[in-house]
């Protein structure tokens, strides 16, 4: 497929050109697969507008990489703490249910609110439809999985009885306040208020009943650590292998390189060691089964991390809250 500049709009500014073979191939596998009309998908597709400025930002060189303690700073502040203790104030009841369905701790259905989009008040404001089709037929490197996508929204909209027109997300298509692609929306999402909608927008019941869904099918394990802080022997013999997110140690082989964590776990534990530089000098971690399951959220460490330690904080600062109990 050619780049995005191959495809200028119609002349007319009406959008994508609908005689290109790719959006048409598109449209008759679509009909094919799922109970949607050729005619239909066309019609929808029309009123597509490319967006040049999400392939530029796919484009666009990758920043430095911040060190973990740079990336911390943006994620763990202290008005992040305080709004996600008053977010755990308003919705007490609906995360304490969830937590006991679903076996996450509340402060980590929190957390990731708050990485993702401040409680709910950065959702996007690009148009989802928009940002889809431009990344399914402009955009090469991945046009596959995002036509995927679209295939998916499309589904959803005329399931969940969404305007397709209308609804916004980010550049990359993912949508509500948590941030879930199409795809995870269809699958993950939960409607915990029983009115016969899945609404991640505005229904916290069925957001923090869907991020925990999420979690919990991707294997959470309840009352199973997420990540402990590393010592290192004068020695360590260890090696990080890249940029792996897998579990691809235990805790016996990282005794026997030098690395140790606090805590009774067995020597069998699966495990992973990851890099989280401090402003002094080299730190690390090791992460294991639920780390592992929030990079599936984000597959980034820093990214699970920095949910982690929101999650720590926010918690931490409940419990100072919190009034004593009589004795």
């Amino acid at each position: 497929m050619l780049p995005a500049s191959a495809y200028p709009a119609r002349a007319d500014g009406a959008g994508f050109d609908l005689t290109r073979p790719e959006i048409r191939r598109f449209a008759s596998e679509l009909a094919k697969r799922d109970a949607v009309t050729r005619r239909g998908i066309l019609k929808l597709l029309a009123k597509a507008q490319p967006q040049p400025k999400i392939i530029e930002m796919m484009n666009r060189p990758a920043e430095r990489v911040l060190e973990w303690w740079e990336y911390r700073q943006l994620f763990v502040t202290e008005k992040r703490v305080a709004e996600g203790v008053q977010f755990w104030l308003e919705h007490r009841a609906a995360l304490e249910r969830v937590a006991a369905e679903r076996g996450v701790p509340p402060e980590y259905l929190v957390a990731i609110l708050g990485c993702e989009t401040f409680y709910g008040r950065n959702t996007g404001r690009d148009r989802v439809l928009d940002a889809l089709a431009t990344l399914a037929f402009d955009y090469p490197p991945r046009a596959e999985y995002f036509r995927s996508e679209l295939e998916q929204f499309i589904l959803l909209t005329r399931e969940e009885h969404i305007d397709p027109l209308t609804v916004k997300g980010s550049y990359s298509g993912a949508m509500g306040a948590p941030q879930f692609m199409p795809s995870a929306y269809r699958h993950y999402a939960i409607d915990a208020s029983n009115n016969h909608r899945r609404d991640l927008w505005n229904d916290w019941d069925d957001v923090l009943a869907s991020i925990a869904n999420y979690l919990r099918e991707n294997g959470w394990e309840p009352n199973a650590p997420v990540i402990l802080d590393a010592r290192l022997d004068p020695d360590p013999s260890f090696h990080l292998e890249g940029r792996s997110l897998d579990l691809n140690t235990t805790l016996d082989q990282l005794n026997a390189e030098g690395v140790r964590v606090d805590g009774d776990l067995p020597g069998s534990t699966p495990a992973v060691l990851v890099s989280a530089e401090e402003k002094d000098g080299p730190a690390y971690r090791v992460g294991f089964q639920n780390f592992h399951v929030i990079t599936r959220y984000n597959r980034s460490a820093r990214y699970a991390m920095a949910v982690n330690d929101l999650a720590r904080s926010i918690a931490e600062r409940m419990r100072s809250a919190a009034p004593v109990p009589p004795t």
